[in-house]
């Protein structure tokens, strides 16, 4: 028997994104603070990096809010050099949150019940 389930990230946590230039900020929260170890171990550095590797980022940066149950992601270079120099629709990048929500992730069947929605 399977113990674990995969799913997408939104089901585990909740997203926003800031920008300052070519640089895009994005937090991660989880929405129960019992998905939090669990996040923080499969969403690093180098997932983060997978999922937006169409974008290039010449960096990716984590930073661990624990007492939140939260992690701030610093991208580099990911928004066409920014608010001023982007020619694309979302020059500010404010839904790359959802591209990372995106992610795949594996969760506990005894976990499951904490996630939020229904479906893949």
């Amino acid at each position: 028997m399977n113990t674990h389930i995969e799913v997408p990230l939104y089901r585990a946590a909740h997203g926003r994104t800031g920008d300052k230039g070519d640089r895009s900020n994005i937090s991660v929260i989880a929405w129960h603070p019992q998905l939090y170890a669990l996040l923080v171990s499969q969403v690093d550095t180098q997932a983060v990096a997978a999922q937006f590797r169409h974008r290039r980022p010449s960096q990716v940066q984590r930073f661990l809010l624990p007492r939140l149950h939260a992690m701030n992601f610093v991208l580099d270079g990911v928004l066409d050099g920014g608010v001023n120099d982007a020619l694309n629709l979302d020059t500010h990048g404010k839904a790359l949150s959802f591209l990372l929500l995106d992610l795949r992730i594996r969760v506990p069947r005894e976990l499951a019940p904490l996630l939020v929605g229904e479906g893949n």
